[in-house]
């Protein structure tokens, strides 16, 4: 299983928040703090929260199953197509069209158009066609190519969502629970967590960070799709086990203690500042 370090996500700034004015009261328990102005996300939540999202991953691949990764902000874009491509898995990273799972059939038409069409430039048919005809399909082509390019071969609805920013891809969302999909998330803390099964609290504007959760996950599906169905991973499992037993060490590695006040520096108010906070803000809404 892919594992994570508290010094990855403190040197990729997976601990910045939104300002305090923009954020989600839901969030409340993931936050640890707050300094000018900025809400500091509890990291030893992230690091055990992220331990289950990536085992989810791996038995979900291990099983034969897919992950849809899901990343349309332009931080995110590259690392989604990169990643996903590399642990074999479809993905979606230029615009979310609206129905992609709820009216899959539909959307399965345009991606027969985009194999057509693809196979038209390959095999010389165009070369049958005008001038002004070529200009026309290779300009449908290229529309269709920039939304459809990452499920082109993705033949059934998918068993999972990897979905960096859960508010930016909030139809995505709202379509995976309708369905009844899973939804691993990256969560920042103007998010709502509750609309996400798997949460992983951290920073999702900063490259760096969307890089680095990118490819653990994308690790992790990869290991899946490596282990060799259900009897190989059923032994692995009964193996990590025993290990587990002889080296305690390497399970209590995700729990250590980490001084946030040495690592954050001065300046950092401590959760009871920010539930105060939270509570005013709890007040003004039942207000409106």
């Amino acid at each position: 299983m892919a594992t994570i370090t508290m010094k990855e996500l403190l040197e990729a700034g997976v601990h910045f928040g939104h300002q305090t004015k923009r954020w989600n009261p839901k969030m409340k328990e993931y936050i640890f703090g707050e300094r000018n102005g900025i809400y500091i996300i509890d990291l030893q939540k992230t690091l055990k929260l992220f331990k289950d999202a990536s085992k989810f991953v791996t038995e979900l691949c291990a099983s034969g199953k897919m992950v849809l990764f899901v990343g349309t902000k332009r931080q995110a874009q590259d690392a989604i197509a990169e990643e996903a491509g590399r642990a074999g898995m479809p993905y979606v990273n230029q615009r979310w069209l609206g129905g992609l799972l709820t009216n899959w059939v539909t959307v399965q038409k345009s991606v027969k158009r985009l194999q057509e069409l693809d196979e038209m430039a390959v095999d010389g048919r165009y070369e049958l066609l005008t001038k002004k005809e070529v200009i026309r399909l290779e300009r449908e082509r290229k529309h269709l190519q920039a939304n459809l390019a990452g499920i082109k071969n993705m033949k059934r609805l998918p068993d999972a969502l990897f979905i960096v920013d859960s508010n930016n891809e909030a139809i995505a969302v709202k379509e995976a629970r309708k369905l009844g999909i899973p939804v691993v998330a990256v969560v920042d803390t103007n998010c709502d967590p509750t609309v996400v099964d798997y949460v992983i609290p951290g920073n999702d504007d900063a490259l760096r960070a969307i890089r680095l959760f990118t490819s653990k996950i994308a690790d992790s599906a990869a290991e899946g799709v490596n282990l060799v169905g259900d009897k190989a991973f059923a032994a692995a499992e009964e193996a990590a086990a025993v290990e587990g037993e002889a080296a305690p060490a390497a399970e209590a590695a995700p729990t250590e203690d980490v001084d946030f006040d040495a690592a954050l520096g001065a300046g950092v108010r401590k959760a009871p500042a920010a539930e105060s906070a939270i509570d005013e803000e709890e007040v003004v809404e039942r207000a409106l």
